[in-house]
């Protein structure tokens, strides 16, 4: 592959590779700056360059630290624990399979015990779930709350992809997490 070099007027070097083509346009572009051209072709295999990952999304309201600030799930997760309803929780919900009310658990938590202060995430959800040892999965938690779910929690905006959704508990919701509850 052909390489060039150029000194531009403002003292930069650079040094272009590419298809005999591509280096003299590029040398008629540059053409008032001193060039060296060197035709022999390059040993090196070419390698397909990629384009860089960005590590935040673009138009995303909240960071890392809001999210953390605003919602205390430490708190959610001891008082799922240690509220007057713990032993039913733990009977009616965390010892079954039921992914539903898994999900809905810590929704009906903060509605019901913490004034309904806090709208949360799918993720956050899943980080509750797992540090009460019945893991549910991001994704699950996601589609869920998008399908199965999706009557019971009420979102803060339409679901897009990369952007997180905040949800509270609907009445609906309400309703059947406390029939779950009452269920003998």
């Amino acid at each position: 592959m052909p390489k060039a070099s150029i000194i531009l007027t403002d003292g930069t070097s650079v040094v272009i590779e590419g298809s005999p083509e591509e280096v003299a346009k590029l040398l008629a572009l540059y053409g008032g700056a001193k060039s060296k051209v060197d035709a022999t072709p390059d040993p090196r295999p070419t390698k397909l360059k990629r384009k860089p990952t960005a590590t935040t999304k673009k138009g995303s309201s909240t960071t890392k630290k809001e999210t953390s600030d605003s919602v205390d799930l430490s708190a959610i997760i001891e008082t799922i624990k240690n509220c007057d309803q713990a032993e039913k929780i733990e009977t009616q919900v965390l010892d079954k399979t039921g992914q539903v009310n898994r999900i809905l658990l810590p929704l009906f938590i903060v509605h019901e015990h913490l004034d309904n202060a806090y709208s949360m995430t799918s993720g956050e959800i899943s980080h509750i779930m797992k540090d009460l040892g019945t893991p549910v999965q991001l994704p699950n938690v996601s589609l869920t709350l998008s399908g199965t779910a999706s009557k019971y929690v009420i979102g803060d905006k339409v679901r897009k992809k990369g952007y997180p959704v905040r949800y509270k508990l609907s009445r609906r919701g309400l309703q059947y997490f406390k029939e779950v509850l009452s269920e003998k």
